[in-house]
């Protein structure tokens, strides 16, 4: 293993050698609305970022994702080394009974790479209509950096893997901020991705472009629909429908 691994027995990290120094760390778990997942992929894709890991864990379900014929492992970690970025993006819902030793390692195997801090993307349902973006921060400093960007999530809670991470980046003393794209439904909500990446590209000086993600829209909804049923199937019998915020 390198310096950069980390292997507790249950879960296990295994990258290549991390070149950005103190880089942002973004995380995209399949979530409600599937927005972390869809904001992280396109960010890697447009940014052509390299692949350089990947988390596996025993308490993941037994499978291999195919892309154009390869083979990829589930959860996958990527660099962009211009940018000082590192994304770990996800195509299996995080099980709420494992989400605390997944964002464990995930948290201490970033103090090994000495992130700067610590993005975490999810969703957030509403019955708004419109799309907004939700912000909450682990400290002061964060929340500042955020307030004009985003409308602050005043109480609540951040369920699943997401705020696993949250809670963990808290306790290692990381600085990190949660953005939450606000969604009507469970179903995949690349638009709601949109407004998460818009947020992102203010805060660091990104140029993604969403507008295919805008165009393909229905499109992406529909090839996403498995993973958001695999997500409802995963978190309904942990996470009733009241533990998400409602906001009129």
């Amino acid at each position: 293993m390198s310096d950069t691994d980390y292997d507790d027995s249950d879960i296990k990290i295994v990258t290549k050698e991390i070149k950005s120094k103190n880089p942002v760390l973004i995380e995209g778990f399949p979530g409600i609305g599937l927005v972390g997942n869809i904001a992280s992929q396109q960010i890697i894709d447009e940014m052509g970022m390299t692949y350089v890991g990947s988390i596996n864990s025993r308490y993941f379900p037994p499978i291999a994702v195919l892309y154009e014929g390869l083979i990829n492992m589930p959860v996958r970690i990527y660099e962009c080394e211009k940018h000082n970025m590192i994304i770990v993006v996800s195509d299996i819902p995080i099980n709420p009974s494992v989400s605390y030793d997944v964002s464990k390692a995930l948290v201490e195997w970033s103090k090994s790479i000495n992130v700067k801090e610590i993005v975490s993307i999810a969703g957030i349902a509403t019955m708004s209509d419109g799309q907004k973006v939700f912000g909450a921060a682990t400290n002061t400093e964060m929340l500042e950096r955020i307030k004009d960007k985003v409308e602050l999530f005043q109480m609540g809670t951040i369920s699943g893997i997401s705020g696993s991470v949250m809670s963990e980046c808290l306790v290692n003393d990381i600085p990190a901020i949660s953005l939450l794209g606000a969604t009507q439904s469970q179903n995949p909500d690349p638009r709601a991705a949109v407004v998460v990446i818009e947020v992102l590209n203010s805060l660091y000086g990104l140029l993604i472009d969403t507008d295919s993600l805008i165009e393909q829209a229905e499109q992406i909804e529909i090839e996403m629909q498995k993973l958001a049923e695999d997500v409802r199937t995963t978190e309904q019998p942990m996470l009733p429908r009241k533990e998400f915020p409602m906001y009129g």
